[in-house]
């Protein structure tokens, strides 16, 4: 039995009804009261508007790839079908269109993104328990709620950079054609990630680096073949090559250079240009390749610092979220209706309206603390391997001493690796960007320091020292009631002055 079926972690008899659960949690969150806010909220200004030059095929000007703005206007125009939203109507894109038209199908992706997590969660380890933790962290982060709600760009952006890391996961499960259509599917969505925003690539960043990472264990193994443990999992033998007990490090590693040159290179810098078609169709003044460099050109001219938008976020300080954006924020006379035109708001007797964009502080705080513990095992599982082998006391039969190297525990140190990689990949690359940068940059790299927490909370869950256990129940616990607390300026709801001011923490949050 290989370890892959003996870590599935407990009944499965749960394990689907709490899916379901989370999906409808997810769902909830995200589409009640989704008609706030009759108006374009924050970059909706540009997005939507852009949308609707799709639909009316208006030439203009965007600085990111096409793909959301195709989606969102496919949005708007299957919410035109509808009669859902009729009661919040505005024309500030250019035409008459509710906000649940352009905000629906955001809201919809949005609620898949927890399921993919967990998908991407229990392939790694087979656990289901880590898997639904995965998943419950993942849809208790406050700002892919917020991202989920508006029709912005950067759910799209990860779901389908995760939905690449997920595929490319389930080929390594497989082999022959299914293994070349999932390789293929990988491909294409990290191409459409791409085609959000160029730092979607980043998580195809992040599979180059896990197969060149392959490869390098490969040859680390062939210096030191008396012990081939490190690519192999633990309920192998050595010399053994069923693939049913091949880690998923070794399945990586006998993915040949055009495969990965093919499938995670040709298939998605050819969807890139496929997904401009359409736009070109109709802005006919620029070529793809100049249009490109018009891009390259926008965003170096952007400039960075408080002079350029007052919440611009150095990448350093995503970690600790010290920096969150208000994406809607306006003060009310209690009671008034909500966008009321009279400038005067009695003073003493008014409530607040905001929508920050910022995550749920105890789980991004927990997160970062387990992320740098990902690292540090890294670290320590590549040390214990490389140490000299030990030297075992005498048989009682042989009579002679014999050398060992230390057993490494193939499936953590694949987790962390899946883990530790694809952080480094979504988070690295924006120490050399210039421009101004927000928070939401992280949300690529901060969906794998969740599922670091995840993983930890699972293993505590699962210990037999009962102040682990504890440890888990409260952790869970935590980040629950942290959920809450902020759930009113993750959804838009009234606040008081003070309720406002109590869960500004810090004051850079304001």
């Amino acid at each position: 039995m290989t370890l892959l079926k003996k870590t599935s972690g407990g009944s499965a008899s749960w394990f689907a009804p709490g899916m379901v659960g989370l999906l409808v949690l997810s769902l909830a969150l995200r589409f009640w009261g989704l008609g706030r806010f009759n108006s374009l909220v924050f970059d909706e200004v540009y997005y939507v508007k852009f949308a609707h030059n799709y639909l009316t095929q208006t030439p203009f000007f965007d600085g990111h790839p096409p793909l959301s703005k195709y989606l969102i206007a496919i949005g708007i125009w299957l919410g035109n079908q509808m009669s859902i939203g009729r009661d919040t109507v505005n024309s500030l894109a250019g035409a008459p269109y509710s906000t649940w038209s352009y905000r629906w199908l955001n809201a919809l992706t949005g609620a898949f993104i927890p399921l993919v997590v967990a998908g991407i969660a229990y392939q790694l380890s087979h656990r289901r328990s880590y898997a639904f933790l995965a998943g419950l962290f993942a849809a208790l982060d406050g700002l892919f709620l917020v991202e989920s709600r508006y029709a912005l760009n950067n759910v799209y952006l990860v779901i389908f950079g995760l939905l690449g890391l997920w595929c490319l996961l389930l080929a390594l499960e497989v082999r022959s054609i299914q293994r070349s259509l999932y390789l293929i599917a990988s491909g294409v969505f990290f191409g459409a990630s791409a085609s959000i925003k160029w730092n979607g690539l980043w998580f195809l960043f992040g599979a180059y680096g896990l197969w060149v990472s392959a490869w390098l264990l490969r040859w680390l193994q062939s210096r030191f073949s008396h012990h081939p443990g490190l690519l192999l999992s633990s309920g192998a033998e050595p010399g053994q090559n069923d693939h049913t007990v091949q880690s998923p490090l070794q399945r990586l590693a006998q993915l040949a250079p055009w495969q990965i040159a093919l499938n995670l290179g040709i298939v998605p810098a050819t969807f890139y240009y496929l997904i401009w078609i359409p736009h070109l169709k109709f802005n006919t003044a620029v070529g793809f390749l100049d249009l490109q460099k018009q891009i390259l050109n926008y965003h170096e001219r952007v400039g960075s610092g408080t002079q350029v938008h007052p919440y611009c976020a150095e990448w350093y300080t995503w970690i600790l979220m010290l920096r969150p954006l208000a994406y809607y924020y306006k003060v009310e006379a209690q009671g008034g209706p909500l966008l009321s035109t009279d400038p005067a708001v009695p003073a003493g007797n008014t409530v607040i309206y905001d929508v920050h964009a910022i995550g749920n502080p105890i789980l991004w705080w927990l997160s970062t603390l387990a992320v740098i513990l990902v690292f540090v095992v890294l670290v320590q599982q590549l040390l214990h391997w490389l140490s000299p082998p030990q030297l075992e006391k005498p048989s009682y039969v042989e009579g002679q001493p014999s050398t060992r190297r230390p057993p490494l525990n193939a499936t953590e140190f694949w987790l962390a690796l899946f883990l530790g990689i694809n952080y480094a990949a979504n988070l690295l690359p924006w120490v050399k960007v210039t421009r101004c940068t927000f928070l939401y940059h992280y949300m690529g790299a901060s969906v794998f320091a969740s599922m670091a927490i995840a993983w930890l909370v699972d293993r505590w869950l699962h210990s037999s020292k009962s102040k682990l256990r504890t440890m888990g129940v409260l952790t869970i616990v935590a980040i629950v009631l942290a959920f809450i607390f902020w759930l009113p300026i993750y959804l838009g709801l009234p606040l008081s002055t003070e309720g406002f001011q109590q869960r500004m923490w810090l004051p850079s949050w304001v």
